[in-house]
């Protein structure tokens, strides 16, 4: 689950780039750096998590 996360958060944010996803806070293209933000805390969450 630790390597998955990263790379489908990497993918989601240059899918981001692309095309923006829409939703709310989400609309332009350099708010990308949005779903940094939430896959560090996600990923901080992991590491708290694991055994």
């Amino acid at each position: 689950m630790s390597k998955i996360l990263p790379a489908l958060l990497l993918a989601v944010m240059l899918l981001h780039l692309i095309r923006p996803i829409g939703l709310p806070g989400l609309k332009r293209r350099a708010d990308f750096w949005k779903i940094a933000v939430v896959a560090i805390v996600l990923m901080m969450l992991t590491v708290l998590i694991r055994p």
